[in-house]
């Protein structure tokens, strides 16, 4: 079975931050999502891979066979959007998206172009209790 690509590395957010955003506005966002996520999860950022700043972790084993570790939350900042990885499906979830403001949806990401065009407030419920969703469904 293939290893994981995404790990948990010891590289430093605040290096990887100041050389790969240059833009003051999202680079303020970034900063705004550290600390909501830090807040929800209790736990400090960490870099994920070579672009992935998460938070707090989790283990998962798939009736496949495969398995790891992942982040809890985590983020992104890409030229198009932030990727937002936070689990969503969870109950209520639904109703939050609809509340949340411009913002696009995958399976386990939302893509935002900046914080201005959400709702903080509801973003930070969507992380939450898909926080709260990943540790009911990978307890332990």
């Amino acid at each position: 079975m293939a290893e994981n690509k995404t790990l948990e590395t010891k590289d430093s957010v605040n290096k990887f931050l100041d050389t790969k955003v240059s833009d003051a506005a999202l680079r303020k966002d970034c900063d705004t999502l550290i600390a909501l996520m830090e807040k929800v999860t209790g736990q400090p950022a960490t870099m994920w891979g070579t672009a992935i700043i998460g938070f707090d972790k989790y283990h998962y084993k798939y009736d496949s066979g495969r398995e790891g570790d992942m982040c809890l939350v985590g983020f992104s900042p890409r030229a198009a959007n932030i990727s937002l990885y936070v689990k969503l499906g969870a109950p209520g979830q639904d109703a939050l998206l609809a509340k949340l403001g411009r913002h696009k949806a995958a399976k386990g990401c939302l893509y935002v172009k900046k914080l201005a065009d959400v709702d903080m407030g509801v973003l930070e419920n969507i992380i939450t209790t898909g926080a709260a969703h990943t540790r009911q469904q990978y307890p332990g």
